[in-house]
């Protein structure tokens, strides 16, 4: 699937400490509901024993996510830190099973569906940033990440002809056959799905057996022959020629190519996006209340220390800095943040550019050609490598966070584009070999000081570019570093709270604390969800 600024890079809208575990298993969920096609009588759900998700899944927001997308909800959804709860109360059976499957992906969700009649199973992978992929249903190898119109078809034997028929009397982007065990699936994506009509003289004739139907979980669908201009930074300069394009207008261009959108509409969808952090930020700075949770409400009083300048003189980094802070103690108290890239950096790129944004009297326009900006620099990270900390470290999501938050900022102060891609490198390199080490298995500590570190270093890289400083090396090649340094890494460094601080006594008296405050809260059936 080509990347998307709104699929893959700015997003997604979502509830949760983690885009990786919450909104990625959401649309996981949302999937499976459909692959089950009735109601649903018993769930398993298997992680390997040798992944990430064993134990992270219920800390992270797994579970969460989960089940939210069984019962179809929406990733924004403020019922979802109850969902878990809400769907064993429906009635249906659910286990949760860590096995040894050697999966190869840390991010691996295995579930098993069980319906009056039916049984199917479902494996898919978390990519990081919310982004996953659908590698198996029901045995069959398959690829899909939500991003078309999917209508399976299981068939016996006559896989070829039913292809052949659907591709005569419809228009589809791909129809692709399955094999497996003397069983046939054929799989069509399309930009809608296959017709009733069609379907039932499918049927009629004997040439299908079981249909389902799986709708779009992106927010910018596919289309066969897409073509973009770039997907490298390298490819960008040339395309641009010397003409010293402004880097928004290029991810303007790139992602007009990518989804087939017009200018206008593009321009809505980051409108849309800085609307909604503008609120969160204002919503962390009133102050945040939730129970599971290792920092509590503080950026209120950093904000009245900063008004009565009783704070150090950092000019606008103090903004920044508060602005970081109110997204974090948002997402911790499961309030609605943006994915950019991920959840657990959510806070550093918005942060930054609209702190800083406000700092020089600029408005939304100028929020949203610095967001765009920064979305074409995470296009080259999430083709090329990863957002996820479970596969490239916290140098995935703070490399990239900062990285797109300094083209950002060079973009603010209408920076040439070599000075943005210069930003974007020099804050990428200072982030590299950065470990993922949750304390007490939150998405609060050490990242609310990596997500300021972030931001911080994109304000300094930036100004840096503008000064006319030397980068040394070019991106694509800052990029190819962090991701060999990735595969370097022990996977206990890796988002496994298994190293680094998260298996401090600290951390461990504090993640016993939060469990014993969480089961003493579902004794009382009280919920935790308070905002």
């Amino acid at each position: 699937m080509v990347v998307s600024i709104f699929n893959d890079v700015i997003g997604p809208v979502m509830r949760g400490p983690s885009s990786s575990h919450c909104a990625a298993a959401l649309r996981i969920g949302r999937l499976a509901r459909e692959l089950a096609g009735a109601e649903l009588r018993e769930v398993l759900v298997e992680f390997d024993r040798g992944g990430s998700l064993p134990t992270t899944h219920e800390s992270q927001g797994s579970d969460m996510g989960l089940f939210g997308g069984l019962m179809g909800w929406d990733a924004a959804d403020e019922r979802l830190p109850d969902s878990m709860r809400t769907f064993q109360e429906s009635g249906v059976k659910v286990r949760i099973e860590t096995v040894d499957t050697g999966d190869p992906h840390p991010n691996t969700y295995r579930l098993t569906l069980v319906t009056q009649h039916e049984r199917h199973t479902l494996r898919a992978i978390s990519t990081g940033g919310g982004m996953m992929e659908v590698i198996d249903v029901d045995g069959f190898a398959v690829s899909i990440f939500g991003d078309y119109f999917e209508t399976l078809l299981w068939t016996d034997q006559q896989g070829v002809t039913l292809r052949e028929k659907l591709s005569s009397l419809m228009e589809m982007d791909a129809v692709l056959l399955h094999e497996r065990e003397g069983q046939q699936l054929v799989e069509v994506k399309a930009q809608q799905f296959v017709s009733e009509a069609l379907l039932d003289e499918l049927s009629r004739s004997g040439l299908v057996r079981t249909v389902r139907r799986l709708a779009p979980v992106l927010p910018v669908r596919s289309r066969r022959d897409t073509r973009v201009p770039f997907t490298t930074c390298a490819k960008m300069l040339r395309h641009d020629a010397g003409r010293g394009t402004p880097l928004w207008q290029l991810a303007l261009e790139y992602e007009r190519a990518r989804g087939g959108l017009g200018e206008a509409e593009v321009i809505a969808k980051m409108t849309d996006i800085v609307r909604i952090l503008r609120r969160s930020i204002a919503q962390g700075i009133a102050g945040t209340h939730y129970e599971d949770r290792v920092l509590g409400y503080q950026c209120g009083r950093f904000n009245e220390l900063m008004q009565a300048g009783r704070l150090l003189d950092g000019g606008a980094l103090n903004r920044i800095i508060l602005y970081v802070t109110a997204l974090m103690e948002v997402k911790s108290a499961m309030g609605v943040i943006v994915a950019s890239p991920t959840a657990g950096a959510c806070a550093a790129l918005p942060g930054a550019v609209i702190a800083m944004a406000e700092a020089m009297g600029l408005g939304e326009e100028d929020m949203v050609k610095a967001l765009l900006a920064s979305g074409v620099i995470g296009v080259f990270i999430a083709t090329r490598w990863t957002f996820a900390a479970e596969v490239g470290g916290c140098q995935a999501e703070g490399g990239s966070a900062a990285s797109m938050a300094a083209a950002a900022l060079v973009t603010l102060a209408h920076g040439s584009l070599g000075q943005a891609v210069a930003a974007a490198s020099m804050a990428f390199q200072s982030m590299i070999g950065l470990i993922c080490d949750p304390v007490a298995n939150r998405v609060e500590v050490p990242c609310l000081g990596k997500n300021v570190m972030a931001a911080s270093n994109a304000l300094a890289c930036a100004n840096m570019a503008l000064a006319g400083y030397d980068p040394v090396i070019p991106f694509d090649e800052v990029l190819e570093t962090a991701q060999r340094v990735a595969g370097q890494m022990p996977r206990e460094l890796r988002c496994t709270a298994l190293g680094g601080l998260s298996i401090t006594p600290a951390s461990i008296v504090i993640e016993q604390k939060l469990a014993a405050k969480k089961a003493s809260c579902a004794a009382a059936q009280c919920g935790c969800a308070k905002t």
